[in-house]
């Protein structure tokens, strides 16, 4: 039995876009201002969004049923895969005394904590991001910072922060690769366009980043640290993505910005040292008050130990990350099982798409090429380099199964969530509301984007969903289809700090259990705003000279 989308069940937009915005309405002022845990708080909108599927849009139970299931064996692989592997290293160099070395080391470069954010959130997860992505970046740069003396909401907000600005080229350019082959795009037009956008806001995310931690005075005290910083990746991110490809964006423009940054504090340093470890004005143990403790020397000996799990990380994941690598590990071991009594029996409909179309939904079980297991696999070398037996891996890997287990629970409601609203056509119809207005439409476009990801978790999932949309609506009001394309990736990277997702990483990084909604409170201002700014950019883009040069056709 088929079953065809309906995105106006009532015939009235206006009471369908209510009824659609249900499910994530309930979970979001669950977690965010009810204060429910995660998993219950996921629970309760996976629920709604079941009841909405069924009764409003008239989705078969079994098949609404089995839509949520698909979406749960996503949220176990890859991304709860990847959670739990990045918090087994992290453990394992948190309990032979490595991890306190490291972090002396980082505060060794320089101990002013506004600068260590750059380094570390900014610049050292933009690697991680264009490596791996996926939750990738904000397990590890959590983790460290709350390893440095970070407070857990300054290490897991800043850190959603600063993951936004290399989103779109993540995991080797998965999102902007994705697009163009699902949707037809030009890959190489569509990259060049998001690289004409993004750079300003690698600009000034960096400077957003401090202005969040330290406030404006603060942050105006290492403006040139900054600068230096954002102009380098941004620099490298414009001219890898419009002169080679989208594939190493991310990659070649941390270690550009890495190398600017440690570089530059070898000959410039601020006149004061900032050693707070709390968000100004958003705690109270917060503002200067808080004092961490000065970082101990080591021996270069121990130092170079102490980063050698993390070198041997950045190693598995990148080689992991590369296209041969996936394809010759995926022939070896990636069953695909088509999703009974939902793959290809769904069809999306116009004005979503031109013609119907089928929604395939097939699990592929790819354990060998999971960016997850690359983890896993560094973190076992890691741990032998460490002097751990495997029992004694054997038994940290259980502690940290036990430690993470709510975490991945939530993880796995929350892609049931993401995923049932994608085959229900609920997704859909808030993208419709989003494209009929009209002249206003590259700014409500790309918030188009932000959705996409504050609902999926992913760029990439982001892209295949309303990339098409983007097309259609693009040429319908005389604007390029690239311009638009990339809008939805560009103003995409904003949502990713408040994708449910991405949030219970940083809570679990942090080991801040049952305070994602205090993340979420924190980080939605930013994510609202930043996401209006690419909006506002993509307007400027679409209708004003010069800002139009700019645009690829």
């Amino acid at each position: 039995m088929t079953w065809q989308q309906i995105y106006d069940p009532f015939g009235s937009m206006f009471i369908s876009t209510l009824l659609a915005a249900v499910p994530v309405v309930v979970m979001l002022v669950g977690l965010g201002f009810l204060h429910m845990k995660a998993h219950f708080a996921a629970g309760a909108g996976l629920v709604a969004a079941l009841l909405v599927a069924i009764f409003a849009y008239g989705m078969p139970a079994g098949m609404a049923g089995n839509a949520a299931l698909y979406g749960a064996f996503t949220g176990l692989l890859p991304i709860g895969w990847i959670v739990l592997t990045i918090i087994f290293l992290h453990q394992l160099t948190e309990q032979n005394g490595s991890f306190k070395v490291l972090q002396d080391s980082i505060a060794g470069i320089t101990e002013d904590r506004r600068l260590q954010l750059l380094l570390i959130a900014f610049a050292f997860g933009a690697f991680f991001e264009g490596a791996a992505g996926f939750g990738t970046p904000v397990a590890v740069t959590a983790a460290i910072l709350i390893g440095l003396g970070f407070s857990p909401l300054a290490a897991s907000g800043l850190s959603l922060i600063a993951n936004t600005a290399p989103v779109a080229f993540g995991a080797l350019g998965t999102p902007i690769i994705t697009m163009a082959k699902v949707h037809g795009y030009d890959v190489m037009a569509l990259s060049q366009m998001v690289g004409r956008q993004l750079p300003f806001f690698s600009l000034l995310v960096p400077f957003w980043l401090i202005w969040a931690f330290a406030g404006r005075k603060a942050m105006m005290e290492i403006w040139p640290a900054i600068l230096v910083t954002g102009a380098s990746f941004a620099l490298a991110q414009f001219l890898v993505s419009n002169y080679i490809g989208p594939e190493l964006v991310d990659v070649i423009a941390a270690v550009v910005s890495m190398a600017a940054l440690v570089g530059f504090l070898k000959v410039w340093q601020p006149k004061k040292i900032w050693t707070s470890v709390s968000l100004r004005n958003h705690e109270t143990t917060g503002g200067e008050g808080r004092v961490a403790a000065a970082p101990a020397r080591h021996a270069r000996a121990d130092v170079i130990r102490a980063w050698t799990p993390w070198a041997i990380l950045t190693v598995f994941v990148f080689v992991w990350g590369l296209p041969p690598v996936k394809a010759a590990l995926n022939s070896i071991f990636a069953p695909a099982f088509p999703m009974g009594g939902l793959h290809n029996l769904v069809f999306k409909m116009p004005p979503a798409v031109p013609t119907p179309h089928p929604e395939a939904a097939v699990y592929t079980l790819n354990l060998l090429s999971a960016t997850g297991t690359g983890i896993f696999l560094s973190a076992i070398v890691g741990g032998l380099v460490m002097k751990y037996n495997p029992l004694q891996l054997l038994a940290v890997f259980g502690r940290t199964v036990w430690l993470v287990r709510y975490s991945l629970l939530t993880i796995v409601l929350m892609l049931a969530l993401g995923s049932l609203t994608r085959y229900s056509g609920t997704d859909t119809t808030l993208g419709l509301a989003f494209a009929n207005t009209g002249v206003f439409y590259p700014f409500f476009g790309t918030l188009m984007g932000w959705l996409g990801v504050a609902l999926t978790g992913s760029d990439t999932a982001s892209n295949v969903l309303f990339g098409g949309m983007q097309k259609v609506a693009a040429e319908q009001l005389g604007l390029s289809p690239n311009l638009m394309g990339a809008a939805n990736s560009s103003g995409g990277v904003m949502g990713k700090m408040i994708d449910a997702q991405s949030i219970v990483v940083a809570a679990t990084a942090t080991k801040w259990f049952n305070h994602e909604g205090d993340i979420l409170r924190f980080v939605f201002f930013h994510s609202i705003a930043l996401a209006s700014l690419v909006g506002l950019y993509v307007t400027l883009q679409a209708y004003v000279w010069p800002f139009k040069l700019m645009v690829v056709h």
